[in-house]
C-alpha cells in the first residue's frame, strides 16, 4: 500500500470504529474508562499534591520563612508556594503525554484485547471461542509490548536531550524534536493496538514488527489520533482512556484490511510464477 492508501486507511478506520462501538452493542466499554480515568485523576493529582506540600515545607522551613517576619515575608512565601504548585502541574501534565499513553494501554490491556477480538468477529464473520489462556496471554503481550515501546521511546528521547546539548546540531535538532517524538509516540501507540490482532493470528513479535513497519504510516495514523487526545491541555487524561477503545477498534479494523491486503499480494505472486 502506497503513503496515501496507508492513511486513509488508518482514518477510515476511525470512522467505521464509531459505527461498531455504537451498532454492536459495545457502548458499555466506555465506562471502564470512566472509572480509569477517576482513579488516575484521583492518585495522579494526590501525588502530585503530596510531593509539592512536601517540597514546600522543606523549603521554607529550611529558608526559615515559616517564622519570618521582615517586609514582604508573607509575599516572597506565597510565592514560593505558587512557583512550585505551578512547577508540578506543568511536570504532571508532562510526564502524563509523555508516559500516560502507556500506563492508559497497560491498565486497560484485558478491555482492549476484548474489543479487538470482538470487532475482528463483528468485521469477518469469524468466531472465536473464548479461551482464557489465549486471552491471558493476549493480555500479557499487550503490557509488554507497551512497556517495550516505551523503554525504546525514552532511550530516543533522552538520545536526544543529548544531541540537543551540542552547540549548533543541538539547536537544530530542538527545533524539530517536538514534532519528531510525537511521530515516534504515534508510531508505537498504533504499534500497540495493531499487535492486538497479530497476536491473535500467532504471529510472533518479530513478525508483527516487520508487517506493522511495512504499514508504518497506518500505525502513525492510528496511534497519532491517540497520541493528540493525550496532549490536549487539561482534558487529556479525561478523554485519552475514551480514545484508546476507538484507536484499537480502528487497529482492528485496518489489521483486516492489510491481512486482506497480503493475501491477496501471496496469491497474485503465485498465479504469476
Amino acid at each position: 500500500m502506497s503513503f496515501s492508501k496507508d492513511i486513509s486507511l488508518g482514518f477510515s478506520s476511525y470512522s467505521k470504529a464509531f459505527n461498531i462501538l455504537f451498532r454492536h452493542n459495545l457502548w458499555w466499554t466506555l465506562f471502564i474508562p470512566l472509572i480509569l480515568y477517576l482513579i488516575l485523576l484521583f492518585t495522579g493529582f494526590e501525588l502530585k499534591d503530596y510531593i509539592a506540600d512536601y517540597l514546600k515545607t522543606n523549603i521554607i522551613e529550611s529558608t526559615n520563612l515559616e517564622n519570618a517576619d521582615f517586609f514582604l515575608s508573607s509575599y516572597i512565601k506565597g510565592t514560593v508556594s505558587w512557583i512550585i504548585g505551578f512547577s508540578f502541574t506543568i511536570i504532571f501534565f508532562f510526564v502524563f503525554s509523555f508516559f500516560g499513553g502507556y500506563l492508559i494501554i497497560i491498565l486497560m490491556s484485558p478491555l482492549l484485547a476484548y474489543l479487538s477480538e470482538k470487532t475482528e468477529e463483528i468485521v469477518t464473520g469469524k468466531e472465536y471461542p473464548f479461551d482464557i489462556m489465549q486471552f491471558t496471554r493476549d493480555i500479557f503481550r499487550g503490557i509488554l509490548l507497551a512497556l517495550r515501546n516505551m523503554l525504546i521511546q525514552t532511550g530516543i528521547f533522552l538520545a536526544i536531550i543529548v544531541i540537543c546539548l551540542v552547540p549548533v546540531l543541538g539547536w537544530i535538532v530542538s527545533i524539530i524534536s517536538s514534532i519528531f517524538l510525537f511521530f515516534i509516540s504515534a508510531y508505537f501507540y498504533g504499534f500497540s493496538f495493531m499487535d492486538y490482532s497479530n497476536e491473535r493470528q500467532r504471529l510472533n513479535i518479530s513478525k508483527s514488527v516487520e508487517i506493522i513497519r511495512k504499514y508504518k504510516w497506518v500505525a502513525i495514523t492510528n496511534g497519532g489520533i491517540f497520541g493528540l487526545s493525550l496532549i490536549i491541555p487539561f482534558c487529556g487524561a479525561t478523554i485519552a482512556p475514551f480514545f484508546a477503545i476507538f484507536s484499537v477498534i480502528a487497529a482492528s479494523i485496518a489489521m483486516t484490511k492489510i491481512y486482506q491486503n497480503e493475501s491477496s499480494m501471496i496469491n497474485n505472486k503465485h498465479t504469476g510464477e
